[in-house]
C-alpha cells in the first residue's frame, strides 16, 4: 500500500509553485492536504485571502497530484492537529519556511515522519510564491538584530543605547504581530500602494511614524520600526531620552549584507495570545538596560568585523537583558527553543518583544530546515 503524505498551508493565489511542491510531497505516496481556513489565515496573516476557502479546496483537489483535501478545523500554524490524528498519515511533508519544533514534537508524539522539502520549482519555470505574486511584494520588512526596547523613551531615558535593524527583501509573507514590524508597513503600504516612495529616507520614517502614532497613542511604536522597514542595508539607530534616534550609522556594503545572510536564520514560533502583554511585569534598571545597550553596541561591532561567535553572544545577551526587564516575554516555547539550540547555533534572539514572531538564530554553518533571509541595499 502506498504511504500517506500530509501537507498543510493556506494555497491562496494558486501558483506553479504550488503544484510543484504537491508533485514534490505526492512522490513519497498519496498525497493528502490541510488547508487553512479563511478565520485562520486573518489571525496569522491580519488580512483576507484572494480566494475564499471553498474556492482554494476546489483548486486544490483538482490537482492530479493530491489524493484528497479538507479545511482544518483547527486555528494557528497547528490548525490541523485533529484531522492529522484521523488521517494517521506516515509522512508530514513541509517547506523550510513551515517547520516548527512544535511540528517536529507533535510527529515524534504520533509516529510520524516529517520530511523539509526544498521548495524548488518544477523544470524550466521560475520560482513562484504567493508573495511575490500580491500587489504590496516590493515592500520590504525589517528585521530587528539587537538592541530592541532602546526605542523606548522609557528605557532610553535611564540609559542611551542602540538598536541594530536590517532591512531585508520580502521573499516570503511574515506572519502579523511577528516582530517584523508587520503593523508599520501596513501602514506604509497604505500610505505608497506598496512602492517604497522617493526622497529622503529619514524624512519619509518620520512621516510614517506620525501616522502610525497619533496624539494620544498609548504604546509608541518604536522608530526602529519606521526607519528598519525605510533605511536600506545594516543600520545602528542611537538613541538617547527621546522616541527619535539622535544618530544613525548605517552600512550598505555588499560584504556586510552578504555576511548576515550567510549567518542569520529564522524558525517561526506559534502567534501570539489575544492576551498577551509585552510589558507586564515590566523591571526597568539602569543595570539590565545598560547591558541591553553594551549587547547592541557588542553586536555593531561583531557584525562589522565578521565574527560570527561575538554576534551570537551579543544576541544571547539582548535576549537575557530583554527577559530580565520584561519576563512576559518568556514563554514556555521560548525556553523550549533556547535549550534545543544551545549547543547547535552561536546565538538566538526573538524578532520583538515576544509571545510568538520568530526565532533569529546566528549560526557559522547553515541550519537545517530554517529559513534564509535576503538583506536589502536598495
Amino acid at each position: 500500500m502506498a504511504k500517506k503524505v500530509f501537507v498543510s498551508g493556506c494555497y491562496d493565489m494558486l501558483h506553479s509553485g504550488h503544484v510543484a511542491f504537491f508533485e514534490e510531497a505526492a512522490s513519497y505516496g498519496d498525497l493528502y492536504v490541510g488547508l487553512g481556513s479563511d478565520k485562520t489565515i486573518w489571525e496569522l496573516k491580519n488580512r483576507k485571502p484572494v480566494n475564499s476557502d471553498a474556492e482554494r479546496l476546489y483548486m486544490v483537489k483538482a490537482i492530479r497530484y493530491v489524493k484528497d483535501a479538507w479545511i482544518n478545523s483547527g486555528s494557528g500554524i497547528m490548525d490541523f492537529e485533529k484531522e492529522v490524528i484521523a488521517l494517521k498519515p506516515d509522512i508530514f511533508f513541509v517547506n523550510t519556511d513551515g517547520f516548527t519544533l512544535a511540528k517536529k514534537r507533535f510527529c515524534e508524539e504520533h509516529g510520524i515522519t516529517l520530511i523539509v522539502g526544498s521548495r524548488k520549482p518544477s523544470e524550466g519555470l521560475p520560482a513562484r510564491s504567493t508573495t511575490a505574486l500580491r500587489g504590496d511584494c516590493r515592500f520590504p520588512y525589517r528585521i530587528e538584530l539587537c538592541g530592541g526596547w532602546m526605542d523606548q523613551q522609557f528605557v532610553n531615558r535611564v540609559c542611551p543605547g542602540s538598536v541594530i535593524t536590517v532591512q531585508i527583501e520580502p521573499s516570503l509573507e511574515f506572519n502579523f504581530y511577528s516582530g517584523m514590524a508587520t503593523s508599520s508597513r501596513q501602514k506604509a503600504l497604505e500610505l505608497w500602494q506598496g512602492q517604497l516612495p522617493l526622497g529622503d529616507r529619514q524624512q519619509l520614517a518620520k512621516v510614517l511614524f506620525c501616522c502610525e502614532n497619533p496624539p494620544g497613542t498609548k504604546y509608541i511604536s518604536g522608530a526602529q520600526d519606521q526607519l528598519g522597514l525605510l533605511m536600506p542595508g545594516l543600520n545602528k539607530l542611537n538613541f538617547d531620552n527621546d522616541y527619535w534616534p539622535a544618530s544613525i550609522e548605517s552600512d550598505t556594503s555588499e560584504e556586510t549584507l552578504r555576511f548576515i545572510q550567510d549567518h542569520l536564520f529564522l524558525i517561526p514560533l506559534s502567534p501570539r495570545r489575544a492576551s498577551y502583554d509585552s510589558r507586564a511585569g515590566a523591571c526597568i534598571t539602569a543595570e539590565k538596560v545598560k547591558k541591553l545597550a553594551r549587547s547592541a553596541e557588542n553586536a555593531w561591532a561583531a557584525i562589522k568585523n565578521r565574527d560570527v561567535e561575538g554576534w551570537g553572544k551579543a544576541a544571547n545577551d539582548c535576549l537575557d537583558a530583554q527577559l530580565a526587564m520584561f519576563p512576559a516575554m518568556e514563554t514556555e516555547e521560548l525556553k523550549e527553543y533556547r535549550s534545543y539550540f544551545a549547543d547547535k547555533v552561536c546565538g538566538c534572539k526573538l524578532t520583538g518583544a515576544g509571545g510568538g514572531g520568530y526565532m533569529i538564530l546566528v549560526s557559522a554553518t547553515p541550519v537545517p530546515d530554517a529559513t534564509r533571509i535576503v538583506p536589502s541595499a536598495d
